[in-house]
Formats: structure tokens, C-alpha cells, sequence
């Protein structure tokens, strides 16, 4: 583990580190061409080595698959609605789900919710987030801190005055039951006495940092020292997981390569206030992208602001998807479309595209169950002849379907393949019979 990083050591990344190595090669029979040899996908830096902490039965760091989760937005007194919600984003792929824990009321509720749980066969771990009171919450509601499989504390929020017996208080609930601990820093409630301090050393240097460099040390000096603290006081050391939240991305990726080169806990990744729709899903997705293909990141959550009413599963989905477009994990089908253009003055490719992305996700919670594998099927609808054929060979199931003054047929293709070429009205049908048919052929165990 290195020492704490020089404040000079951490400001705004100007440009992303390479994490591909192409170059272009002579070779004997074309100078200048590019050597195939050279190109292959993109090369990810290797995972960041880190230990194993056990989320219930849900492993995160140590090199295994990165865990999506996910947080309620319920009163968790709310023993219904919170449970209602729970099981939602368990259902929709959250592994690990958080809930606030922020009165006794709140507390004495999760044993209930986790039962409640329990008897509709959703067995996701719940993770208790606590904030200024947790000292109190947890010895006074042991069967809160019971049926929690994770704390989340924020130091920021402990307390200044008594902040050692306030965090030391918190941890020893965590070793009496047993449970490992998100230690997770935010910007937006750092520990003010350490800032404080940090700015007053940085002031006395010769060459003094300018001030967010200084915010960004102390968040990576608060989550350190926060764990060294804890290790302190008995908690072992795979029992530690460590977040850094900022709102900016850059900010984001300074901060967590900082703690990256500084421990081997597993580290939490996720965008705090990403903010709703658009910007937060793709503000995240930048994010974490770079982090992630620098090998950084064992968890994630995507924290999107949700319209009044929606559904808060989106968030969950989010986070599936950067995993699956960056080749780390496979949770769904994905299936490749083109945007349309002049060629393509019919709806109809959008229709269908639109049609076999709601059958495969009505299938998929069968098909899960019935065969193994068919997370990772590709499937492309393509509106006309420009690229429709090739990128439907590439595809493992693909049509292209005829565009603006084209001939009016649709050839489908099958692993690289023409097999047919469907015509008439019954385009739609026809292609979802086939798609069926291939998924039992590919996938099916007999």
C-alpha cells in the first residue's frame, strides 16, 4: 500500500490514459499498411488486484464479476412499499439493494422487510445506509443490524465532537454481526475538520495546491483513514469496502485512481447526484466507462434522479447496460438496430426492432431459467441494403429489411449465414419464429 498521494498528484486528468496499444507496422509486402497482426479489441487494463468482502452470499472484489446494486427511495418505515420495491430492482438484476436507515422506526422496520423478503423467495442482501445516528441505531435495534448483510457509513456524517466513539461504536455493531462495511466518502459532506486541516498544511507550503486538489486529498484521506481506523478498532481487513463520490466525472476518475494505487479494498464506483435522464445516464456511463476499462471498480451504482412516479429500476438497467456494451458482463440479449436515414422512409424496421426488443425482454425470465448462456445472443434489425446485410452476419440472428425503392424481401441470416428470405406480411411473426427456433437450437440443453 503506497503512502498518501502528494496533493500536486491529483488534479483534473486533461486526457483520459491510453488503454490501447495500436500501431501501425510496414510490413514486407505493403510498406505503410497496417499489420493485422497488430489490431485486436480494445485491451482493458488487467483488474485491479483487491480482496474478496462477502455481501451475504454476493462476493465483491478479487477479480470476481463487478456487482450491480441499486437503492430505494421509500420511507423504509414503510414496511410494504419499501419490500414492493425491493424486490423490484432484485427482479430487474440489482444483486446487492440499499435502503435508508435513518430513525428507530426505520430500523425496526428491516427485520420485517428482510423477512417479508425472505417468504417471496427474493434473497438480495440489504444494505442499511446510516447517517449521524448510526452510533444509536445499530446497538439500540440489534435485529436491524441482524438482518442488514452491509453498513454504509459516511464519515463525513459521524459527528465531529465525538467522532472516534461515534465511528468506533458503529464498527463494533459490524464485528459482533459480523458484517463488512462501505466506508463511503461524499463531497458533499466531507469531513470538514480534516479539510480544514489539509487546507491550513497545504496553505503553509512553499508551493501551495490550489484548493480542489486539496478537496480531492481529503476525500481519498478520509476514506483511508477511515479504514485504517476501522481495522483499528477490530474490523478485519476483507470486511472493508471503499467508495469516493463527487459529482463531476473528472473529478470522479482523479479521486478513484488515487485510492486505486493507495489500497486493496474493493472499491464502490458511482456518480453521486448523476442527475435524471440523459445527462445522468450518460455523465455516468462516461464515468464509469474509464474507470472500469482501467481495471478500477467492483461495484457500481447508477444514481439517476427519477421523474416523480417512474420507475426506479431504470437505474439498475443503466448500469447493466455499461457492463454489457464494455464486454464485461452479460445480463441481456442485445439487439443492433440502425438509426434510419433517407433510404429507410418506412417505420417499419423500427417497429420490428422495437417488437423483438419487447419479445426478448417478456422471454428473457423463462429463457433465463431454461437456457444457459442466451444473455450474451446478438441480434441485429437492419432498415436497408447499405449495411443491413453485413452487420446481420455479424450478428448471431439477423434481418435486413428493404429500404426506400429497395426489392421488398428480408434476408436472414444465422451465424454469418443466408437462410431465408421472408417477404409478405408476416415479416414480424416469422422473424420471431425463427429467433425462437435458434435460441432452442443454440442454447437448449435437450
Amino acid at each position: 500500500m503506497r503512502p498518501p498521494a502528494a496533493l500536486g498528484s491529483l488534479r483534473h486528468p486533461n486526457r483520459a490514459r491510453s488503454v490501447t496499444s495500436t500501431e501501425t507496422t510496414p510490413t514486407p509486402d505493403a510498406p505503410g499498411i497496417l499489420d493485422p497482426a497488430t489490431v485486436s479489441r480494445p485491451a482493458y487494463r488487467p483488474r485491479r488486484e483487491s480482496v474478496t468482502v462477502r455481501v451475504g452470499d454476493v462476493p465483491v472484489g478479487g477479480g470476481h464479476p463487478v456487482v450491480v446494486q441499486s437503492m430505494t427511495n421509500t420511507d423504509t418505515a414503510d414496511v410494504r412499499a419499501t419490500v414492493e420495491q425491493v424486490a423490484a430492482l432484485a427482479a430487474a438484476g440489482s444483486e446487492l439493494v440499499r435502503v435508508t436507515v435513518n430513525t428507530s422506526e426505520a430500523a425496526a422496520a428491516v427485520p420485517h422487510i428482510a423477512e417479508r423478503l425472505r417468504e417471496r423467495g427474493v434473497d438480495v442482501p440489504l444494505i442499511g445506509d446510516f447517517h449521524f445516528n448510526g452510533h444509536i441505531l445499530l446497538p439500540r435495534h440489534p435485529g436491524c443490524a441482524g438482518s442488514l448483510a452491509k453498513y454504509r457509513v459516511n464519515p463525513g456524517n459521524v459527528g465531529r465532537s465525538r467522532w472516534d466513539e461515534h465511528f468506533a461504536a458503529i464498527i463494533g455493531c459490524a464485528v459482533e454481526h459480523g458484517r463488512p462495511v462501505r466506508i463511503g466518502v461524499n463531497w458533499g459532506s466531507l469531513d470538514q475538520e480534516l479539510l480544514t486541516r489539509m487546507m491550513d498544511e497545504n496553505a503553509a507550503r512553499e508551493v501551495p495546491a490550489d484548493a480542489h486538489a486539496v478537496t480531492l486529498a481529503a476525500m481519498v484521506e478520509s476514506a483511508l483513514s477511515s479504514a485504517r481506523f476501522a481495522e483499528e478498532v477490530g474490523l478485519p481487513h476483507d470486511r472493508i469496502v471503499l467508495s469516493a463520490k463527487v459529482s463531476g466525472v473528472q473529478d470522479l476518475v482523479t479521486v478513484y485512481r488515487a485510492l486505486a494505487d493507495r489500497c486493496d479494498y474493493p472499491l464502490h464506483l458511482g456518480l453521486t447526484e448523476a442527475g435524471m435522464g440523459r445527462k445522468g445516464t450518460v455523465a455516468s456511463s462516461a464515468a464509469l466507462a474509464l474507470l472500469l476499462a482501467e481495471g478500477i471498480g467492483d461495484t457500481i451504482r447508477v444514481s439517476l434522479t427519477p421523474a416523480p412516479g417512474a420507475d426506479r429500476t431504470e437505474e439498475v438497467r443503466v448500469a447493466q447496460q455499461i457492463l454489457q456494451s464494455m464486454g464485461l458482463r452479460s445480463f441481456q440479449p442485445q439487439v443492433t438496430s440502425c438509426p434510419g436515414c433517407g433510404r429507410t422512409t418506412s417505420t417499419f424496421f423500427q417497429e420490428l426492432a422495437q417488437r423483438v426488443q419487447g419479445h426478448l425482454d417478456a422471454r428473457m425470465p423463462e429463457w433465463r431459467g431454461r437456457y444457459p448462456g442466451v444473455e450474451e445472443l446478438r441480434v441485429a434489425v437492419m432498415g436497408c441494403v447499405v449495411n443491413g446485410p453485413g452487420e446481420s452476419r455479424h450478428a448471431d440472428i439477423g434481418i435486413s429489411l428493404p429500404g426506400a425503392f429497395e426489392e421488398p424481401s428480408a434476408p436472414v441470416f444465422v451465424d454469418g449465414e443466408k437462410v431465408t428470405t421472408l417477404r409478405g406480411e408476416g415479416i414480424v411473426e416469422e422473424f420471431l419464429a425463427l429467433l425462437e427456433g435458434y435460441v432452442d437450437r443454440r442454447y437448449g440443453t435437450g
